[in-house]
């Protein structure tokens, strides 16, 4: 999360020419500066790895000169996928593009569009007592704006990514080894293993603390990915907490929609209202995923309802289809949590506000649709909501958070895939890759 950090310092020396740093990176945004990790002896000798601009670059100094300077042609722009990013560091490397390799999903990347590399056997500002090692800023500023999981760092060898990661035979997909087989040397360390741990699991008890911010658990992971707010649709801004919260400022209308679409099966998700204006509507529902509804010129053309194909709830308590408002639920407000139950196998949508189905709604009535929205068929779907004005949301499509802040009483899950506030009907599971593979 933004303005969020951890910090140690080493109490100790370990190898000043190899290290390895392995983690699994989910980002927010293209990022400008955007520090995972960093190793600071002073303002003029330091090595960082950053997300800038939205490659992977290290950049390091030594008595106020750059002594190294590579980064990635390769642009890192899905925000919805967790990427595995390994940075192996060895000056004493013959050849000097082979002392700062850096590999993305277990391939080296070889296309780069900085290439200064340290000058043999360099001490590379690593692993020296005394230094003060950050992950997630560079001390209070340049913070990385996403999530982190599996974070290493090996003092004294340079890994390939194989060893933190394999190619699975079936899928082809790139996935975590989550004990991998490495000797950490006196600096290394392994944090945050499971959730939000950050302490050492590595034999060398080199724990971190907070620095700065809150650090806060999701069950959005390298293997079961969960939708967040996609920041490329049109008038997506006011983005915070990982792309789970939007608040819009001043007149004019803000649509939000997830990053992952689905044209079948049973799926619920959750949204919290921070902050209602009094005056105008925020509408929750559903779009269909098409250039023309998610990303018109003017966004007061494609919120929730406003098209033939979508569907919205208004904090006014009504209903909208194809742009015609009718009596559904109750008005909702700053502080109430409504559910979306879409099931698309009978082609009806449900929504609750907490924990009550409008129009007495029977999610598991299947096709009878008791109190049921019909949906029209042969599109694909999006959760989506809009504000007007100065407003704020947050979504849960099951991580177990609204915005930084935990559900109060987690419901069941018939589907054992996330956590949300209310439970979840049962056959419904949450818009996740997990999800989408039952």
């Amino acid at each position: 999360m933004a303005s969020t950090y951890l910090t140690k310092t080493n109490s100790g020396t370990g190898s000043e020419t190899k290290a390895t740093f392995s983690a699994w990176i989910k980002i927010s945004n293209f990022g400008d500066d955007n520090t995972i990790f960093r190793e600071y002896e002073s303002s003029g000798n330091y090595i960082s790895i950053k997300l800038k601009s939205g490659g992977i670059e290290v950049y390091g100094q030594n008595n106020s000169s750059a002594f190294v300077n590579v980064k990635t042609t390769r642009v890192l722009r899905d925000f919805n996928a967790w990427y595995h990013v390994v940075v192996a560091i060895d000056s004493t490397q013959g050849t000097a593009a082979n002392r700062i390799k850096i590999y993305i999903n277990g391939v080296q990347e070889t296309v780069l569009s900085s290439t200064t590399y340290p000058s043999s056997s360099l001490n590379c500002k690593i692993n020296q007592n005394s230094e003060v090692q950050t992950i997630g800023g560079a001390g209070s500023s340049e913070y990385f704006d996403g999530s982190l999981s599996h974070v290493h760092w090996v003092d004294g060898t340079a890994y390939a990514a194989s060893t933190f990661g394999s190619t699975d035979s079936t899928t082809g997909e790139w996935k975590i080894n989550t004990s991998p087989s490495v000797t950490y040397g006196t600096n290394g360390f392994f944090i945050l293993k499971d959730g939000n741990t950050i302490t050492d699991s590595s034999p060398n008890s080199n724990n971190f603390s907070l620095g700065g911010g809150t650090l806060t658990k999701t069950e959005d992971c390298p293997s079961n990915v969960f939708a967040t707010i996609n920041p490329l649709y049109y008038s997506s801004t006011g983005l915070l907490n990982g792309n789970v919260t939007a608040t819009s400022t001043g007149n004019s209308h803000k649509n939000y929609h997830s990053t992952i679409a689905v044209d079948s099966g049973k799926w619920y998700a959750e949204m919290k209202v921070n902050s209602w204006n009094g005056s105008n509507n925020i509408m929750f529902g559903i779009v269909a995923d098409s250039w023309d509804n998610i990303n018109k010129t003017s966004p007061g053309d494609n919120f929730a309802g406003n098209a033939s194909t979508g569907i919205g709830y208004g904090s006014n308590g009504q209903k909208i289809i194809a742009n015609s408002a009718s009596s559904y639920g109750n008005s909702f407000t700053t502080g109430d949590i409504l559910g979306i139950a879409l099931d698309l196998t009978n082609n009806k949508l449900y929504f609750s506000k907490n924990g009550t189905y409008q129009n007495s709604g029977v999610p598991t009535s299947g096709a009878t649709g008791t109190g049921a929205i019909d949906v029209p068929s042969g599109f694909t779907r999006l959760i989506t909501f809009s504000h007007y004005g100065s407003q704020s949301c947050s979504m849960n499509f099951g991580n177990g958070y609204f915005g930084t802040t935990a559900v109060s009483s987690a419901g069941s899950n018939a589907s054992g895939i996330g956590i949300f506030e209310y439970d979840t009907p049962t056959g419904y599971t949450a818009l996740s890759t997990k999800g989408l593979n039952e």
